[in-house]
């Protein structure tokens, strides 16, 4: 609504001119425009937990930045503890360093890394998939090199460094399971099941006695040990079938066969618990069973797929 300047009267926002003295009418001010206030700086940023790995999210976020997990879905945990791995949504992101890694795919999921230049990944050299020409690729250094022959694990694990693309896959259906590793964190792998680690990641393999005989025989079940130390990382493992976890409290003890195993916390032991099974006058059989006490994680996998290696 407009005011005439002289007399004060009010005038409809269409009439150039007041019908009671005929003055000019100014067009009606504009509203001042409100000023939107300053942010407190007390107020903390709002940041969403993820329930696989604890990194902190945006709120804004639908999948975690360090893991890919969904973080508009809650876990899924059964009565006995034993929680799902995420299902990862294809083609979400994952972030490591100044890198990137998408997940595409579901029945044969494929992690394909965008490098920045002086990050890397290394991995066994059967689970690459493609690379672009001009990433440049090597070897790690690895020490115990006969001792890794006859323990039937991989003699060469390859590099590949940035700036660059190359994509990991595995041979058989499953999941990818992602684990941010923090500082000062050490987890136990089966071996042939992880598919690729930073360069950040600390790098070696320890025998568990007893367990590799109950399977296929040999001298021992070996594992993949990962170390970080002030770096954080980032380790993708391929599980066979569906993938769960589970934390053990100290000195909480469960038993899982063999072939289940997938991964643990370095806190986790790992000893061999032999079954017998009585079956009255026609004799009796024995199992063994791989008994893991607490504190710590332990990841399982709902399908085993024997390699000839092992």
């Amino acid at each position: 609504m407009k005011h005439c300047p002289s007399c004060g009267r009010p005038a409809d926002d269409s009439q150039k001119f007041c019908t009671f003295d005929g003055a000019l009418l100014a067009a009606a001010p504009a509203p001042a425009p409100q000023a939107r206030p300053a942010p407190d700086p007390l107020e903390p940023i709002q940041r969403i937990q993820c329930q696989w790995c604890q990194s902190m999210n945006e709120k804004t976020a639908l999948n975690c930045r360090s893991c890919a997990a969904p973080l508009d879905i809650a876990d899924l945990v059964s009565e006995s503890g034993w929680r799902e791995a995420p299902r990862i949504r294809d083609m979400a992101e994952i972030h490591f360093g100044s890198s990137t890694c998408q997940v595409e795919g579901e029945i044969v999921p494929v992690a394909e890394l965008s490098l920045a230049h002086g990050d890397g990944v290394f991995f066994e050299h059967h689970v690459l998939l493609w690379k672009d020409d001009n990433t440049p690729m090597g070897v790690l250094p690895l020490q115990g090199g006969m001792k890794r022959v006859l323990a039937g694990m991989p003699f060469i694990v390859s590099v590949a460094q940035g700036p660059g693309r190359v994509a990991f896959s595995r041979d058989q259906t499953g999941e990818l399971v992602v684990l941010p590793l923090h500082p000062g964190m050490e987890l136990d792998v089966r071996e042939h099941a992880f598919l690729l680690a930073s360069h950040h990641i600390n790098y070696s393999f320890v025998r568990v006695k007893g367990l590799r005989n109950i399977l296929f025989g040999g001298q021992g079940m070996f594992m993949d040990r990962f170390v970080t130390s002030n770096e954080p990382g980032l380790l993708i493992l391929h599980g066979y079938g569906n993938v769960f976890e589970r934390t053990l409290k100290p000195g909480e003890s469960i038993l899982v066969e063999p072939g289940a195993f997938l991964y643990k916390d370095a806190t986790v032991t790992m000893d061999v618990q032999p079954q017998q099974l009585t079956t009255g006058w026609f004799g009796g059989q024995s199992m063994n069973l791989a008994r893991m006490t607490g504190p710590g994680r332990v990841g399982i996998q709902s399908m085993y797929v024997h390699h000839s290696t092992e």
